[in-house]
């Protein structure tokens, strides 16, 4: 029986199908590590789990995995989905001797100033940056790039704590939130303009075996400026001829640039207006936003095992084949407080529902979220791209979400 530890500081659903796809494979025991304690259905998924007070901190961590090792023997491999636990899980596996992603790997995913440093010393190209500790820096980075700039926490996480600075009054205010300083620099990038894509990767051994592309409408930064928005996510049915070669290429070549050797990976990038590729980041650990269960429907596989395959067994089924295009909506509304009303949706129903093959929609009296992700989604696929993106234009002119 080989022990496998599912570290996962709070178990949200989305975070648990990867675990359970860990459990169902031939000879695992899995062992979980949190800050809340798995219940549920799920649950029996898990043989033995322990409760720390901070599932982010390190010494917790390894404090508990040996504890789980004196109980149920050597741990095979340390699995966890949350970006900001991939070092955590590193230095957990080096203080443990278990195979996997390393500290250093792991924070130069992680880390997104080194790492844009480190694809540039490769030739890649990806948004100018520089580490803003003091005014001065800022001034000089404006002096090159211009405004709008953006500026983030150097290890954020997709959009979360993201802002489009367009004035120097505006620039003043984003790093007194951030509280940049020489000791905890902001990161401050070019704005990158033209159409958003994902690339997402499945490596073992340090080859790159499975590759999928979405597009975003509008672009994630966008959306979370504007919490009304209900956007969308695409995934066309064909990615393998010219439109989309230059961007595989670069997608692969950053994977092994950055010295993945086994595991999921999410990159942005972005087709500039001049046709020009960039990367915006590359995270080494799947994409959120329901995106895993949309590539399920595109290949019609199950992308959860194909992850669990891959970190536990080191090993791959494919090649998959894209059979669908997929589209995802993501259900928001105006305002602030509870879901007050839902419209729209029996006609949405009527109009695209032939090709939802999964859907959550928001719950009356539950509080507005704070995600990108919104209070729900819908799924739909179709063998015709153009069919999807016409689906995922009625839902969200359709669906409307009200507060009150």
């Amino acid at each position: 029986m080989r022990n496998v530890l599912f570290v996962a500081p709070f178990p949200l659903e989305t975070t648990l199908r990867f675990a359970r796809a860990a459990a169902r494979l031939h000879g695992v025991r899995l062992l979980g590590i949190g800050q809340e304690l798995v219940r549920g259905e799920s649950r029996a998924a898990f043989a033995d789990q322990l409760q720390v007070a901070d599932g982010l901190d390190a010494r917790q961590l390894i404090e508990a995995a040996r504890l789980l090792e004196r109980r149920h023997g050597k741990l095979h491999r340390v699995l966890g989905i949350l970006e900001p636990l991939q070092v955590q899980l590193g230095e957990l596996r080096r203080a443990l001797g278990v195979p996997g992603t390393d500290p250093a790997t792991a924070d130069l995913f992680r880390d997104k100033a080194r790492m844009k440093d480190e694809l540039r010393r490769h030739g890649l190209p990806c948004a100018r940056h520089r580490l803003i500790r003091s005014w001065a820096d800022a001034e000089a980075f404006v002096a090159e790039v211009g405004l709008p700039l953006v500026l983030k926490p150097p290890a954020g996480m997709g959009c979360a704590a993201t802002w489009r600075v367009r004035s120097p009054d505006e620039l003043r205010a984003a790093l007194s939130a951030i509280r940049a300083s020489a000791e905890r620099p902001a990161l401050a990038e070019e704005l990158l303009r033209g159409q958003e894509h994902s690339f997402e990767t499945i490596t073992v051994g340090g080859q790159v075996r499975f590759e999928s592309i979405s597009r975003y409408y509008p672009t994630p930064l966008e959306v979370v400026e504007n919490p009304w928005i209900q956007w969308v996510v695409v995934f066309p049915r064909t990615i393998d001829g010219p439109d989309f070669a230059d961007a595989r290429e670069l997608g692969v070549r950053a994977v092994k640039t950055l010295g993945l050797e086994t595991g999921f990976t999410h990159m942005e990038w972005f087709r500039r207006d001049d046709g020009r590729l960039a990367i915006g980041e590359i995270a080494a650990r799947p994409p959120g936003a329901h995106m895993v269960l949309a590539g399920s429907y595109a290949y019609d596989v199950d992308l959860y095992r194909a992850w669990a395959r891959a970190v536990v067994d080191d090993a791959f089924d494919g090649p998959f084949q894209r059979r669908f295009a997929v589209g995802v909506a993501y259900l928001r509304g105006a305002g602030r407080g509870r879901v007050a009303r839902i419209t729209g949706v029996e006609r949405a129903n009527e109009a695209v529902g032939r090709l939802v093959v999964d859907s959550r929609l928001p719950r009356l009296g539950t509080p507005k979220s704070d995600s990108y992700e919104g209070d729900g989604y819908v799924i739909v696929r179709d063998p015709d791209t153009e069919v999807v993106k016409a689906a995922m234009q009625r839902i969200i002119e359709t669906v409307q979400i009200e507060y009150a």
